[in-house]
């Protein structure tokens, strides 16, 4: 079928009946994905990782694994996704009927629809907190066992879902160009400047040096094959790799957007975001523990109940707290977008359904699927799938087993079925390819590897055998 392509050549695949969306240009696809990139992985995750696995040795990983192994996933989806005009399902449909394409197809597509309900409940807590910030209520949120009660509540729980959920699918109802992109040239500017101010803040604090030092400089004595591995998780987690966005997006793409270039930029303020990120949180702990490992250390809970702490210890809490659950609100907001974004546009794809249609089909799901999430720590806390609650699942699920899958297919449906030559062909069309030679090798031989050993990394955590 690939033969059948021409390059340049614009294509309608909408079963619909309606025109395929389109962003304005390269800025708009640009703000989107980093918007999609830049969420609750790069605010909250990166942080903690950075922490516990090294500091500026995790750093200079990840930065090599988002140059290398990130460049070639996201140039893979977003090309392809160009090239056919096709979400993730029909996108690998179009190269052949083949099982295994089917199944990268649905694995690709399936991922956003099951992530994005659990992701509005993190959402969800995060207003709340917002919300309590600006009342003032910073010695409320700091108070020890506030974040434990407050998921208990399953009606308070769910409540800030939904609102989270609204605002996600205002945006969604306003289309590509008139809702997401609009969006997201409005909110990336405002999250990066709020993140510089509360990063400004963070490292001027008393004692806060000594983590920005520990967040910088690299100590080879802290590096283990944990500090990889992590990283791995990391970056595949940020950059929106193997859940049908970029497939998506890119489908949302003209010929004449430079694919690398747009690539390249993406991966800027997505890095730029986690090192700010780090910067936020790192310094600021590191100055309120007096470098206490444990504190650094605090993993998912360092968000909202270690910080909390931490802001306040300041004389400026409320502040603090309102500018960083702010930013957090933004990014996890952009995030959610373009996870809805990509399971719409997979229901009009392959379901023949309207955009509207689309948009309540994927609301129902949003309401089961992040109301049992809701419900996992409070009245159904007795549901334990391997000993995690719903939510926590939910997460290992798609982030530790579906999304590595998901890219392995891609690996394969790039270098198996479409080869390596049609598309150097389709991302030369408009763009420079200068890391051809680097793509080549990491498509071939590095990328899988990275991926089964994430795989299998985060089965034999699972079973104990390892701790990430």
């Amino acid at each position: 079928m690939t033969d059948n392509f021409k390059y340049g050549e614009e294509t309608s695949v909408e079963n619909t009946g309606e025109k395929r969306a389109n962003f304005s240009g390269g800025l708009g696809y640009i703000l989107a994905v980093a918007g999609s990139a830049v969420g609750l992985g790069n605010i909250w995750r990166f942080p903690y990782l950075a922490a516990k696995y090294g500091g500026g040795m995790f750093l200079l990983t990840y930065l090599i694994l988002t140059l290398t192994f990130g460049y070639a996933m996201i140039m893979s989806e977003t090309t392809i996704g160009r090239m056919t005009k096709r979400s993730a399902i029909g996108a690998f449909n179009y190269f052949g009927n083949s099982k295994i394409l089917k199944v990268g197809g649905f694995i690709n597509a399936i991922v956003p629809v099951l992530i994005v309900p659990y992701y509005s409940v993190i959402g969800g807590w995060v207003v709340k907190y917002l919300v309590e910030y600006i009342k003032g209520n910073v010695d409320g949120l700091a108070a020890d066992g506030y974040f434990g009660s407050f998921i208990g509540d399953t009606k308070v729980v769910f409540f800030w879902f939904v609102i989270f959920a609204l605002a996600t699918f205002v945006v969604i109802l306003g289309g590509v160009e008139q809702g997401i992109e609009r969006v997201s040239k409005i909110m990336m500017p405002l999250l990066i400047i709020l993140a510089i101010v509360v990063a400004l803040y963070s490292v001027t604090r008393p004692g806060a040096m000594a983590g920005v030092k520990y967040f910088f400089v690299p100590n080879f004595h802290n590096f283990s094959l944990m500090t990889v591995v992590a990283a791995l998780g990391q970056m595949f987690y940020s950059l929106s790799i193997a859940m049908g966005i970029l497939y998506t997006y890119g489908s949302y793409l003209t010929k004449d957007v430079d694919v690398e270039i747009s690539t390249s930029r993406v991966e800027m303020v997505d890095t730029g975001v986690a090192v700010l990120a780090g910067l936020m949180v790192i310094p600021a702990v590191f100055a309120f523990s007096g470098g206490d490992p444990d504190k650094l250390k605090a993993g998912p809970s360092l968000m909202f109940i270690t910080l909390p702490k931490v802001f306040e210890s300041m004389g400026a809490g409320r502040i603090a707290g309102i500018g960083f659950f702010l930013l957090v609100l933004l990014a996890a907001l952009t995030s959610a977008i373009s996870l809805v974004e990509t399971s719409i546009s997979t229901f009009c794809d392959e379901l023949n359904l309207s955009r509207n249609k689309s948009v309540i089909l994927m609301a129902v799901i949003m309401v089961f699927v992040g109301g049992s999430s809701a419900a996992g720590y409070g009245i159904w806390d007795f549901v334990l799938i391997f000993k995690m609650p719903i939510l926590d699942f939910l997460d290992f699920l798609t982030n530790s087993i579906m999304m590595p899958i998901a890219a392995l297919a891609t690996c394969y449906l790039v270098v198996r079925v479409i080869t390596l030559e049609k598309i150097d062909d389709e991302i030369s069309y408009s763009s420079a390819f200068k890391r051809k030679k680097l793509y080549n090798i990491v498509m071939r031989v590095f990328a899988p590897i990275f991926l089964i050993v994430i795989l299998v990394s985060a089965i034999l955590n699972t079973l104990g055998f390892i701790s990430l």
